[in-house]
């Protein structure tokens, strides 16, 4: 794999050469980086067994809580690989900081993405949520065998909850930002899901595949232009949505600023911009109980 143009303001792309499938590759995996979430991770693990995932790539940060014991304890070596990485690199020449998220992505693909019809791409405060099917196999056949899907973010925020409630994450946080297409920094973004054997290109946000280019799909199966994709004609969640917890509780809100984040070089540009990022969800919010209907449909046992 290589960088592409490495510089200090955009160190966040890289070139593969796409894996071989492997014989008999199906189902769905999910590569997410992590970092001491003993706190949420049964719930997220459980949830997405649920709908179908048959493999976990976990990238592990450093944690010093229970995260992985855990995820042992939840899924068996079929269903479980966690990779000890540690994330802070520069670039030798520019000393640009490379995004350790894009690394541990282009990683995953490469070296056991022949194994799989698709792989996703998401954080453990993020959920796949089917809207009319099962599972996600199955919400995914609306795009057929086009290679690349763009989800929009649908961002939650704290749903007026000022310390941890009891019981799920997902059945306690309703109210998210009522537009995933706004154009407010940051506010409005995208996770993919790809067939590994056809990627040619990885961000954290955006993938290139080998016979489409630049082109992606929303979960209908409608392709834009990566750029293009940001239009509102690009906006569905018909058969698939990405529910994207990001606050949770406010005494939560605040325990992420004081963490920071793992991959970023500014511990005040992060903590500004998480900040903004939440007045501008909490500006005009809808209440969205399409989670809380799919887990009571499919009666999904959360774990706690």
């Amino acid at each position: 794999m290589r960088w592409l143009k490495p510089k200090a303001s955009d160190a966040k792309k890289l070139a593969i050469d796409p894996p071989e499938p492997r014989p008999g590759r199906h189902g769905i995996a999910i590569a997410a980086c992590v970092k001491n979430e003993a706190r949420y991770i049964e719930e997220w693990v459980r949830f997405h067994r649920a709908v179908g995932i048959r493999h976990f790539y976990i990238y592990d940060n450093g944690s010093t809580d229970e995260t992985c014991s855990f995820l042992r304890s939840l899924l068996n070596e079929e269903a479980l690989t966690i990779i000890p990485w540690a994330g802070r690199m520069r670039d030798a020449a520019t000393s640009a900081m490379l995004n350790g998220q894009v690394i541990t992505f282009a990683h995953a693909i490469l070296n056991f993405g022949g194994d799989y019809r698709w792989m996703a791409f998401i954080d453990v405060d993020e959920f796949l949520l089917p809207k009319e099917a099962a599972t996600v196999e199955q919400a995914l056949e609306a795009v057929g065998d086009f290679p690349n899907v763009s989800l929009p973010w649908h961002m939650f925020a704290t749903s007026g909850h000022e310390t941890p409630p009891d019981g799920p994450l997902t059945l306690n946080y309703t109210m998210r930002g009522a537009d995933p297409m706004t154009t407010k920094e940051n506010v409005s973004n995208f996770k993919c899901i790809v067939d590994p054997c056809e990627v040619t290109e990885v961000s954290v946000h955006q993938f290139q595949t080998r016979a489409h280019g630049d082109l992606t799909a929303n979960d209908a199966g409608k392709r834009f232009t990566r750029r293009a994709r940001k239009s509102p004609d690009f906006y569905s969640n018909r058969f698939l949505q990405l529910n994207h917890y990001y606050t949770k509780s406010r005494q939560e809100l605040m325990e992420k600023l004081a963490r920071g984040w793992a991959y970023d070089s500014s511990a005040t540009k992060y903590r500004d911009k998480v900040l903004s990022v939440v007045k501008s969800i909490e500006e005009d919010m809808v209440d969205d109980r399409s989670m809380i209907d799919f887990i009571e449909r499919n009666r999904i046992d959360l774990g706690g």
